[in-house]
């Protein structure tokens, strides 16, 4: 792995956030990411369902946790997360 997604609090770029969201979705749904717009919802869009959001938070916690020490989303903002751009933003968020 390149040496900069070691680096402890580095900043993350939206753009990477959206693909690695894309990325790890659609190997938990097996669709193509190409296929998931930034603004699909989870739920009626895409039909992901809790457990697959659960999926995606363990799968962004695992894949984040090497960039800030201890990433973590919250399990109360969890129902705030219904879109892609929302879980986005929530990450990039985060990393501010």
């Amino acid at each position: 792995m390149p040496a900069e997604t070691h680096m402890e609090g580095a900043p993350i770029e939206r753009d990477e956030v959206l693909d690695l969201v894309r990325e790890r979705l659609a190997d938990i749904l097996e669709i193509e990411p190409a296929g998931i717009a930034e603004g699909a919802s989870f739920a009626d869009d895409l039909g992901a369902d809790s457990l697959a959001l659960i999926e995606l938070v363990e799968a962004l916690e695992e894949e984040l946790s090497e960039r800030s020490s201890g990433f973590r989303i919250d399990d109360d903002d969890l129902e705030d997360l219904r879109t892609v751009r929302d879980a986005v933003d929530y990450v990039v968020s985060r990393f501010d």
